[in-house]
């Protein structure tokens, strides 16, 4: 059975192309022509949102995707969610409402969205969080865009860490096993490595969450 494909919206940003797609009942979102995110398999979307505990005061994620982790930390009970997110068309097209999911994510009272750059919006802010996680690409062993390096740097590392409340979390999603990345979080704490196997028609993915805890006293 062949599906449709239907483009929901579509637009050219300074960093590259920027697609949202159904097909079927499913959502796609397309970043320079890579697949990015769908909403048929958002396990390892929950799970970064599930890492920040249990009903955290304010948490700061990095890329809004298709609003699936902010929307499991509203359902949580975080009484706060800074979304940062790179590009300006996904953010109006959350404030239009393109999905319903993108729209409930934009229009709740308790998420403020911003439009930036996660690497250089965070060091720029005296805002303390109690989580901080990061989704802003596949990971440090394939980026869509280049300049998110940065984020996997050992030094920006250090400055998110430094942003947590005493006890506090900093999570990031990766599309595969990091072992560089896992060895600069082993310098900033006690890294955990959580890997979230998924399929996708018939093949199995391993996703994995590397997190760092800053102490508690």
């Amino acid at each position: 059975m062949i599906l449709m494909l239907e483009y929901l919206a579509r637009a050219v940003s300074p960093t590259g192309e920027i697609a949202l797609r159904r097909r079927g009942d499913v959502v796609e979102l397309i970043v320079n022509g890579v697949f990015a995110m769908d909403s048929a398999e958002t396990t390892s979307e929950i799970a970064l949102a599930d890492a920040a505990g249990e009903a955290p005061d304010r948490v700061l994620v990095g890329g809004l995707g298709l609003g699936f982790t902010a929307a499991r930390l509203l359902d949580g009970g975080a009484r706060h969610v800074d979304v940062v997110e790179l590009a300006q068309p996904l953010i109006e097209w959350a404030l239009a409402g393109i999905t319903d999911q993108l729209g409930r994510v934009a229009h709740d009272p308790r998420v403020q969205l911003h439009h930036g750059d996660v690497a250089e919006w965070l060091p720029r802010r005296p805002d303390a969080f109690d989580a901080i996680l990061l989704d802003v690409d596949n990971g440090p062993g394939f980026l869509i865009h280049d300049h998110n390096a940065r984020v996997y740097a050992a030094d920006w590392l250090r400055t998110a860490v430094g942003r947590l409340n005493p006890g506090g979390v900093l999570v990031i999603w990766s599309e595969g096993v990091a072992p560089e990345l896992g060895r600069t979080l082993a310098r900033l704490g006690t890294p955990t490595e959580t890997v979230i196997g998924v399929e996708r028609e018939g093949r199995r993915f391993d996703y994995v969450l590397y997190s760092v805890r800053r102490a508690s006293g």
